[in-house]
């Protein structure tokens, strides 16, 4: 025996000696080896090198030659019982191709696997190869790994160890009798079965198919099935051979996963043989590189990357290295390069950063172009980078700041308050994760100067805030800020005073009503007096400059905590808090106009204004908004102005319900207008000498579906002030020329009267409109008289000269109304192409009572005629002021004792 053997034997003693001899002689003369379990050592005698055809060769060759061939053997011997006898006889050919049939016999004791190898080729006779075989195969499906079973008539007849195992039972007796259905899943029974089905010769076998098993347990377990159709104790019977093909899937499942990872991810993943030849090139490669897979196989990885590339290198530098390679265009790539060895080569995995590393060039290159501060903060709070942006507007340098703390530095927050390092903006994303966005902070910087800051700042990892660096970006906002409070303050102060305009007035007066120290307010609104005349006369500048005078001798006035503001034009308003009850106000009021009626001194003129003042008085909590109060403020205002002017009038309900009626009146006077709701009454014009009716004035009348008649008094000044006046006086003409114009025809000679609006005075469309109506309606121009009022005339006598002779070339008559209220003149009457002057009313009316009424009517009927005008007087009630006009030489009259307004129907029948 070799070395190996004499180890054996002397690990062996008294015990394994008889052993072997007790196995030489049952299993006749042979060479004996052995196997010990412990150290999985195989020993043998001598011979066994001639035995085996490799005389003189080494002990390596011989053992490995050794252990194929007992390999059934040693498996069988681990599920046999001790000292039971294994017998195991197969062909063997030599290295030099000379067949022989070895026999070995084998026994296994607690230690080792003891046994004989013989040379049995000289009595390997034909007659028994078929009982051999018959060995083999039982020894092979005994030994198989693979569950191999026989049932016949659907019931186990034969069980393999391996088929046992599966079925959990412990030895094959356990299992016989069982329906083969009890351990397929009922998902499989069918196929399965149709499958026998289909084996109807002995010998017959199915292909290699997929079924699903069922453990003990319950669990499931895939199977590679094969049937063959065969025979048991002369019977027809199925022989089934399964193998259990679990790990097999998941293996295969795992190469599938692994596979699409490969072909999917990004990244270039490169294998290589030992020698750097390539064996896999994925997807990404061929993207990266620009080299489809055909191309790259088989070639060395450094010439395909453009760069030496050892992957043993790599790894002894620590798995990663960053390279610079090329693409098969000679593109420059910035890669990552991971490398892991494998059995048979090296794997490679490219990242290519080309793009990544671009960007963050330009990002670095467009950070310190930005003019917006940019500070990199440490998860520690430090400051890791800082742009240029960023030291121009904090006034530090970049080295000065890295390392630094802003936490440390002085930063203040809107309302003057210095902030605590828990509120700036890195701490409450630290805190809320939430970014920061426009918080608005200023900086003290080292230079003493005021900074404000616009600041943002966000994780630079959001998922994990308190491990992650901080972005805060800045922009400069110290002069918008200060452009944006100019803007505020221009947005609520009124330009050209200072004081305060409408907004910033109505938020006031709404704080002190209704805000946390509401009070007892009154509200001062204040018209000037005098202004327009001197703002028309004077020019725009000199009414500006009284403007800024009135405004600050009105701050100058009140108290501290009063509010002046300038509503537009020559409107102030004065909201005065604290004040109670109706002495203390007019006190205050009185204040106001002493102060706005002194002297006002511009370019050397001596300018005088006064105010009109409207009161309201408003408790704390008063339940009218600020827009309503400063409304009926107004309201009291145009009382006091319509009452003489330089009064002040408080407001009250009274004037409310007015003042709510005049609105309702201007609003239904409009859909008057406009649904033709109007109607003209007409008053007698007498001929003094004949007594005959010559004339007659068309008056506009509106009867109200609600409050009935309303007097011209009251719907004319609505018409002048709403502009509705040109569309009243446009109606009244096509009306009453319309409805005289048929009279004519009926055989009535009298003249049509129609006043004038200063409005309408100035509107370039009346003398078109005038022709409109005497075409449409046939009435000849010498029948219509348009009357214009002295104040009219007065407003603008060059328009009003140039508007009456366009009248007086179409033929219309035209007359004075009114005179003697205005700026009566001789001059005046000779410059007008006129044909008729009306004394006024008020001298008419005192006739008989006033020696001076009677001489201003004498002079005014002379002067008349001195100009060839006719005379006629209005507002004529009784017999004596008929008769006093008569001896006046009187032209005409009119008044309610001639007749009064009436519609035309009633006039004339």
């Amino acid at each position: 025996m070799d070395a190996n053997a004499n180890s054996a034997e002397g690990r062996s003693g008294v015990s394994l000696e008889n052993e072997v001899i007790d196995l030489a002689l049952s299993a006749g003369r042979g060479i004996v080896w052995s196997l010990d379990f412990a150290s999985d050592r195989l020993s043998w005698g001598p011979g066994l090198d001639t035995l085996l055809g490799v005389s003189g060769g080494d002990d390596a060759e011989i053992r490995a030659r050794l252990a194929e061939l007992i390999k059934p053997l040693v498996l069988a011997s681990r599920t046999t019982e001790l000292w039971k006898d294994l017998d195991l006889e197969q062909p063997y050919e030599t290295p030099d191709g000379d067949l022989r049939w070895l026999r070995f016999t084998a026994r296994r004791n607690e230690e080792h696997l003891l046994g004989i190898a013989h040379n049995v080729t000289d009595r390997h006779e034909d007659r028994r190869e078929l009982a051999d075989l018959a060995d083999r195969y039982r020894l092979l499906v005994e030994l198989s790994p693979d569950m191999i079973a026989v049932h016949q008539d659907g019931a186990l007849v034969y069980a393999n160890p391996a088929a046992v195992r599966f079925a959990g039972g412990e030895s094959p007796a356990a299992l016989l009798g069982r329906p083969i259905t009890d351990f397929v899943d009922t998902r499989s029974k069918t196929e399965m079965l149709g499958r026998l089905k289909r084996l109807s010769e002995p010998g017959a076998t199915t292909e290699p198919a997929e079924a699903v098993f069922v453990r003990p347990d319950g669990t499931s377990c895939p199977m590679e099935v094969v049937s063959v159709r065969t025979t048991w104790a002369g019977r027809p019977a199925y022989q089934v051979i399964m193998r259990d093909v679990s790990a097999q899937k998941a293996a295969e499942a795992a190469l599938r996963y692994q596979a699409a990872l490969v072909q999917h991810v990004s990244d270039a993943i490169i294998a290589t043989d030992a020698k750097g030849r390539v064996t896999s090139w994925n997807p990404a490669a061929e993207t990266i590189y620009g080299l489809p897979s055909g191309g790259a196989l088989g070639r060395r990885v450094s010439e395909l990357v453009g760069a030496q590339l050892d992957p043993g290198a790599v790894i002894r530098a620590g798995g990663v290295s960053q390279q610079t390679h090329r693409a098969a265009d000679g593109a420059a790539l910035t890669v990552r390069v991971s490398a892991a060895e494998m059995d048979d080569g090296y794997v490679l995995v490219c990242a290519d950063e080309t793009a990544r590393r671009r960007a963050e060039r330009q990002y670095s290159t467009v950070v310190a172009s930005l003019d917006e501060g940019v500070l990199v903060i440490s998860p520690g709070g430090t400051v890791l980078s800082a742009n240029p942006a960023a030291e121009r507007i904090l006034g530090v340098p970049e080295s000065a700041m890295l390392g630094s703390s802003p936490h440390e530095w002085p930063i203040y927050d809107e309302s003057g308050k210095r902030m605590s390092p828990s509120e700036y903006p890195s701490a409450q994303v630290r805190r809320t994760g939430i970014a920061q966005q426009g918080r608005v902070m200023r900086v003290l910087r080292r230079d003493g100067h005021n900074v404000w800051l616009s600041a943002s700042c966000r994780a630079m990892n959001p998922e994990d805030t308190d491990y992650s660096a901080y972005v805060l970006s800045f922009t400069d906002i110290t002069e918008r800020r200060a452009i944006g409070e100019r803007l505020e303050h221009d947005a609520t102060h009124d330009p050209l005073t200072g004081l305060a305009n409408r907004t910033l007035v109505l938020d006031e007066l709404s704080a002190r009503l209704h805000g946390p120290r509401r009070a007892s307010t009154a509200v001062l609104f204040i018209d000037l007096d005098k202004f327009k005349v001197i703002n028309d006369s004077l020019g725009h500048s000199v009414g500006d400059r009284v403007l800024r005078i009135a405004g600050e001798r009105l701050r100058r006035t009140v108290r501290r905590d009063d509010v002046v503001g300038r509503l537009g034009g020559d409107e102030f308003v004065v909201i005065a808090s604290g004040v109670h009850g109706d002495p203390e106000v007019r006190a205050l009021t009185e204040h106001l106009r002493d102060s706005l009626s002194r002297p006002i001194s511009v370019d050397g003129r001596k300018l005088h204004v006064d105010a009109s003042i409207g009161i309201v008085l408003a408790a704390g909590g008063d339940p009218r908004a600020a827009d309503e109060l400063l409304r009926d403020a107004d309201v009291a205002m145009y009382q006091a102005k319509t009452l003489g002017r330089g009064r002040y009038e408080f407001f009250d309900v009274e004037l409310r319900r007015r003042m709510q009626r005049r609105l309702r009146l201007e609003q239904d006077l409009r859909d008057a207008v406009r649904l033709g709701k109007l109607w003209a009454a007409y008053q007698p014009v007498v001929d003094l000498r004949s007594g005959k009716m010559v004339a007659v004035e068309g008056l506009l009348r509106w009867t109200h579906p609600v409050h009935g008649a309303v007097p011209p008094a009251e719907f004319i000044p609505l018409a002048e002030e709403s502009d509705l006046i040109r569309q009243l006086g446009s109606h009244v003409l096509r009306m009453t020329t319309h409805e005289l114009a048929a009279r004519r025809r009926s055989g009535l000679d009298v003249e049509l009267k129609i006043n004038l609006s200063t409005r309408q005075l100035d509107d370039p469309g009346l003398v078109p409109e005038v022709e409109e109506a005497l075409r449409t309606t046939g009435l000849p121009a010498k029948a219509l008289c348009l009357e214009i009022t002295e104040s009219a005339l007065m407003r603008d006598s060059a328009l009003a000269g140039e508007t009456l002779a366009a009248l007086r070339e179409i033929g219309v008559r035209l007359a004075i109304d009114d005179f003697g209220t205005g700026y009566s003149s001789l001059a005046q009457l000779q410059r007008l192409t006129l044909d008729t002057l009306k004394i006024d009313r008020s001298f008419v009316m005192r006739l008989g009572e006033s020696a001076d009424a009677e001489a201003i009517v004498r002079s005014i009927i002379a002067m008349a005629h001195a100009v060839k005008l006719t005379v006629v007087a209005e507002g004529v009630e009784h017999q004596g002021q008929l008769d006093l006009l008569r001896e006046l030489d009187c032209d005409q009259a009119q008044g309610y004792y001639l007749g009064k307004p009436m519609p035309a129907r009633e006039l004339w029948g």
